[in-house]
């Protein structure tokens, strides 16, 4: 084989790999809509779930999920897990404070996130029985087989302040990489760390 057709076949088969390539992320990725992720995710970023990851909750992943009594696919992130007990409180100062307690154990302390302070400014109060806003906060303990999730844009977000307690079992896939555009990157980043949290309980 000379060099040129050499040359033609190896272009041709890259050809053909990006072609797959697009259809792939056409046919398999989740776009998507609205700014409830912002700026974690942007409309019209595609996004493909991980193999396998059906049903799988992990907290601080962002997964696909249909809330209870919805069709619509949602992309939001998980925050509490079975056995957790979470709330939100509200102040002037600090209108979005999420709270955790691991396994309904152990120290109360808060989901940072830097997205959150930098878009959150309607106040509001978390949980009630259900998992969803109240009228004043409450300490609520995720049941079993469900999880307490949120978007990262707080306030532009329906998730489970609007809806309750995500069901684990209606998980479509946690999302593993972004894969459109191409020039932004792959990773999901923006992922909440627990910090010391030294205010009253609710």
């Amino acid at each position: 084989m000379t060099v040129r057709r050499a040359a033609a076949a190896a272009l041709g088969a890259g050809v053909v790999l990006c072609l797959v390539a697009v259809v792939a992320v056409t046919s398999l990725g989740v776009r998507v809509d609205g700014t409830s992720m912002a700026p974690t995710l942007q409309p019209g970023d595609r996004v493909l779930a991980a193999p396998g990851s059906e049903a799988a909750a992990r907290r601080f992943d962002v997964v696909l999920l249909r809330a209870t009594g919805r069709d619509a696919l949602l992309v939001k992130r998980v925050i509490g897990l079975p056995g957790d007990r979470v709330a939100i409180v509200s102040t002037p100062e600090e209108p979005f404070q999420v709270l955790l307690q691991e396994a309904g154990e152990g120290p109360l302390r808060r989901v940072a996130a830097p997205q959150w302070a930098a878009q959150a400014r309607r106040t509001g109060a978390c949980c009630g029985p259900d998992g969803a806003r109240s009228a004043r906060s409450a300490l609520r303990t995720v049941p079993e087989g469900s999880f307490f999730y949120l978007g990262d844009n707080p306030d532009l977000s329906d998730d489970s302040r609007a809806y309750g307690w995500g069901e684990i079992a209606r998980i479509e896939g946690r999302v593993g990489v972004r894969a459109f555009p191409v020039s932004a990157s792959a990773e999901i980043g923006n992922r909440p760390v627990l910090e010391a949290y030294a205010g009253p309980a609710p």
